[in-house]
């Protein structure tokens, strides 16, 4: 493949799509991905879930023609979360609600009030830690974290526990299922919409709880 059609390829890739980000930029993509979903607000719509499911996947000999060593996979995906998290609490703590403020993105706010609840309910160790299970809630609790005033070393311990949970079990449960179906590169859309459907059932659960206690209110 010369430079120019593999640069195109890279500037074609899709970012809502876990085969295509591992496609295009590999094991450091993964890194990249996560850094930009756990870190920055901007990269609340990244597919974190299903691209770590999906890296594990493909880190097996089943994984078809593109195959992904596990030990970089490992630790890039260490490395983003952890990085990410990390700079999107210190990006709160300079200025996280005046970004969000600018932000005109319905579900990025609906986001940022889940993130508030969760560490309200259930304090900020717990909360940290099941954010990171909850797309988009994961994105803005970090920031949030740090506008909120929760203490670095409580927010810094939690988040690393969290982030190794969400990187690595992810991946390594993606990379077991892999080891033991022949051929899973043939279910890997239906697989990958699993993931993605079993990943909202967190927030649709918030959801419906908060409407339902809207409705017993109003009586």
């Amino acid at each position: 493949m010369t430079p120019a059609i593999h640069l195109s390829s890279q500037l074609a890739v899709n970012v809502l799509d876990a085969r295509s980000l591992l496609s295009a930029f590999g094991v450091l993509g993964v890194a990249v991905v996560l850094f930009a979903e756990t870190g920055l607000l901007i990269g609340f719509f990244l597919p974190g879930d299903s691209l770590l499911f999906t890296a594990g996947l493909l880190a097996t000999d089943t994984g078809g023609s593109l195959h992904l060593p596990l030990g970089p996979l490992l630790a890039a995906a260490a490395v983003g979360a952890l990085a990410g998290a990390q700079a999107g609490y210190l990006l709160g703590r300079k200025g996280g609600r005046a970004l969000l403020e600018r932000s005109h993105s319905q579900r990025l706010h609906e986001g940022a009030r889940r993130a508030e609840e969760l560490l309200e309910r259930y304090g900020h160790g717990r909360a940290v830690v099941l954010a990171r299970f909850v797309p988009v809630v994961r994105t803005v609790l970090n920031p949030m974290a740090g506008a909120l005033g929760v203490p670095l070393r409580t927010f810094t311990l939690w988040q690393v526990v969290g982030s190794l949970v969400w990187s690595l079990g992810l991946t390594l449960a993606g990379y077991a299922l892999g080891s033991s179906v022949p051929n899973v590169d043939r279910y890997l859309l239906p697989l990958v919409a699993l993931i993605v459907v079993v990943s909202l059932l967190p927030l649709a659960a918030e959801l419906y709880r908060a409407r339902r206690s809207a409705k017993v209110a109003e009586r």
